[in-house]
């Protein structure tokens, strides 16, 4: 480990210590063991289906190092926490730039590591990644995890210096509902409605880029409603989120589609979709309208994919590869 990552880290334990000694001490939640979306249990329900595929690995590489549970804001004792995986070049003193994934889970389930294949092979390929935890539906209804997305983009910007990030080429990504999550915390870059945390802060929490993996753009369509207001789940998983259906929420609903925010100079999304298109609601004419507009909008899709490829071989691969084009591209126009 070098020197300035070193004194970087120092700085960050440092900045810790500071913190916890002014806020109430953080109080981890209880396991909840309902939360199940995870990739064993997700493996043991499509391998069947998908005989080949494998577990990606979460090992870390020589040349990626990570800095593990930071605080990115605190309500109360309530403490979220992210992960950081920084590449060679970072710890070489070089400002690259950063993804932060968002995870999947229906927007009440899912942890931080469902990501850290991608982050990992990110970190090998020169971008810093980082994961982080959020408030899931049963502990805080939306718009709770766009709050909390925002919030750890402004303390990756806050915290750029330190660990030798670039603050004007940072990514919001997501898998699932982590997808859509990410698509309108960065949609919304210039709305701080979605951005309690803005009223007491100078640092931004808008972002350059977007990677949607396989995450609803539109939750008004029919197509997505048949099934996030099916009748016959009680509640669907965005009802649980919104806290209510649709002919009881509608302007939550309407709110919460990325679609609704297609402007002029908004970030580039890249959308990255399985086989399986109930996800990808929205998503065409999400398109269709940035180009309208001027903005970037890319499609790949994987062949022959369940949801949740990102969870494993043989998908990770293509994933990081497309990923890392795209965001080559944008970042080399500028």
């Amino acid at each position: 480990m070098t020197a300035q990552v070193s004194r970087a880290f120092l700085i960050a334990a440092l900045f810790t210590t500071a913190f916890s000694a002014h806020a109430a001490p953080c109080v981890e939640p209880p396991p909840d063991p309902t939360n199940t979306y995870d990739a064993q249990h997700t493996y043991d329900k499509l391998v069947r289906n998908y005989p080949f595929i494998r577990i990606a690995s979460v090992d870390l590489p020589d040349g990626v190092t990570k800095v593990a549970d930071q605080t990115y804001v605190q309500y109360g004792t309530r403490c979220l926490k992210l992960d950081m995986y920084l590449p060679a070049t970072a710890q070489a003193g070089k400002a690259v730039p950063v993804v932060v994934f968002v995870h999947g889970g229906g927007w009440r389930s899912g942890f931080r590591s469902e990501f850290v294949p991608m982050a990992v092979r990110l970190a090998q390929r020169g971008y810093a990644a980082v994961t982080i935890s959020y408030r899931l539906s049963g502990e805080a209804t939306y718009p709770a995890a766009i709050h909390d997305t925002r919030a750890a983009v402004r303390w990756v910007r806050e915290h750029a210096n330190q660990y030798h990030l670039d603050p004007q080429r940072i990514v919001l990504a997501g898998g699932s509902a982590g997808g859509q999550i990410a698509s309108l915390a960065g949609v919304t870059g210039h709305l701080n409605q979605f951005d309690p945390g803005a009223a007491n802060s100078a640092v931004p929490s808008s972002v350059q880029a977007i990677v949607n993996i396989d995450g609803l753009s539109d939750f008004t369509s029919p197509a997505a409603r048949v099934n996030e207001d099916d009748p016959k789940k009680n509640p669907s998983a965005a009802g649980m989120w919104f806290g209510g259906r649709y002919a009881e929420k509608s302007a939550l609903w309407k709110e919460a589609s990325p679609i609704q925010y297609v402007r002029p100079g908004m970030p580039p999304i890249l959308f990255i979709d399985s086989a399986q298109p109930r996800f990808a609601v929205g998503r065409d004419d999400m398109v269709a309208r940035m180009t309208d507009v001027g903005a970037v909008g890319r499609i790949v899709l994987l062949p022959d994919s369940p949801h949740s490829f990102w969870l494993f071989d043989p998908w990770v691969q293509p994933t990081v590869d497309a990923t890392v084009a795209f965001l080559n591209e944008q970042f080399q126009s500028r």
